[in-house]
């Protein structure tokens, strides 16, 4: 139905709609984004309704974990067909932060690639090598394709997403130090900050983990109970502030990272977990963890002096399997490991995600946000 101009007031924009692991958010291809970063802001804002609590004017679903954006293209580097650029849309500000990864929407990039046709698909599982824009490795996301089709059902279950769907492997290396430009970005298995003992770690996130028994909190609250402790948050805020220029972060008064994780030994009540962990991201407590997060977590477990010891239950070998529990399951992660000194050598790590495809059409902005200047773009 064509549409005359003088009605014209927003602009359309291609948007895929997606389910990558735990979080959810909107993965459009770079082309069809705005080239200036600042009005490429505005319109991701709007696109989410951000800043608003509820994010009613736009697609997001009020949370952290739904309130994310995929820009992927082409890659011009030698060891990956596609770039990702990972933007996490603040709900109550009018910013949108791109400090850090996300391994959840990661598993997503795969799929919406093979659907853009940026990548040709395999019969059977295509191999997509995504160079992570944010921190510049490169991750190799597996996706099931019989026939050359993308295929979101499956058997594959992951704690945090009801039913099952087909598994995304993905595989990392040389994520160490990703943000902070070391494993160990302060030097120290160890700290002390404000009375608390942490550990500072960067395995492809910047966490920062602390025993809840030192902050005089059991590690197995429910999020709602953490999200509600205010206490616990400012005295938590009081840490982070210090510690983000300790890990060569600067002033993180304004950024999503570091994380903040709180660990306990593992519950017994059914799980093989090796370590309990409720993680702030960094102001909200999540329903679960993150793919990065859970890789630093597990990342800590092996690695002697951590404030890990006498809580985590791992395993010795070059190959280890480390389940990190989190408030609805589990997170497995993979590693293999080099040598035996004190900081063991991270040859790779691998874990397990699902994705699905949500939607695909377009969303609209105000033609005050952006006009659009692209020919494949129309308003309405």
């Amino acid at each position: 139905m064509s549409i005359s101009s003088s009605s014209r007031r927003q602009t359309r924009i291609a948007c895929m709609m997606m389910r990558g692991g735990t979080s959810k958010g909107a993965f459009f291809l770079a082309s069809d984004l705005p080239d200036d970063p600042a009005t490429r802001d505005k319109v991701l804002l709007a696109v989410m309704g951000s800043p608003d609590t509820r994010q009613i004017d736009g697609i997001g679903g009020a949370d952290p974990l739904t309130s994310k954006v995929a820009i992927v293209s082409p890659s011009g580097r030698a060891d990956a067909e596609v770039d990702y650029l990972f933007a996490q849309v603040i709900v109550n500000e009018a910013r949108v932060d791109y400090g850090q990864n996300c391994g959840n929407m990661l598993a997503g990039v795969g799929p919406f690639a093979i659907e853009r046709g940026l990548v040709k698909a395999r019969d059977g599982h295509t191999s997509v090598s995504v160079h992570m824009v944010n921190t510049g490795q490169v991750a190799i996301a597996t996706v099931a394709t019989p026939g050359g089709f993308v295929t979101y059902e499956g058997d594959a279950r992951i704690d945090g997403v009801p039913g099952t769907a087909a598994a995304i492997p993905l595989a990392f290396q040389d994520v160490a130090g990703s943000s902070c430009g070391a494993l160990l970005p302060t030097g120290r298995v160890r700290d002390l900050i404000d009375g608390v003992e942490l550990t500072c770690i960067d395995n492809g996130m910047p966490l920062v983990l602390m025993r809840a028994a030192d902050l005089d909190r059991s590690g197995y609250e429910s999020r709602e109970q953490l999200d509600a402790d205010t206490t616990l948050k400012a005295r938590i805020e009081g840490i982070r502030l210090k510690v983000g220029p300790m890990m060569n972060l600067g002033d993180v008064t304004e950024r999503s990272v570091p994380k903040m994780c709180l660990i306990a030994e593992p519950r017994r009540d059914g799980h093989n977990g090796a370590i309990s962990t409720r993680t702030f991201i960094p102001h909200r407590c999540h329903a679960s963890i993150g793919v990065f997060g859970a890789l630093s977590v597990a990342t800590a477990t092996v690695i002697p002096g951590t404030v890990c010891d006498g809580i985590a239950r791992v395993s010795d070998g070059q190959s280890r399997r480390v389940d990190v529990e989190h408030p609805t399951g589990e997170f497995t992660v993979d590693f293999e490991l080099a040598g035996r000194r004190e900081v063991p050598e991270i040859r790779s790590a691998a874990l397990v995600r699902t994705a699905r495809w949500l939607f695909d059409g377009v969303v609209g902005v105000p033609a005050s946000v952006w006009t659009g200047r692209r020919e494949a773009q129309r308003m309405v």
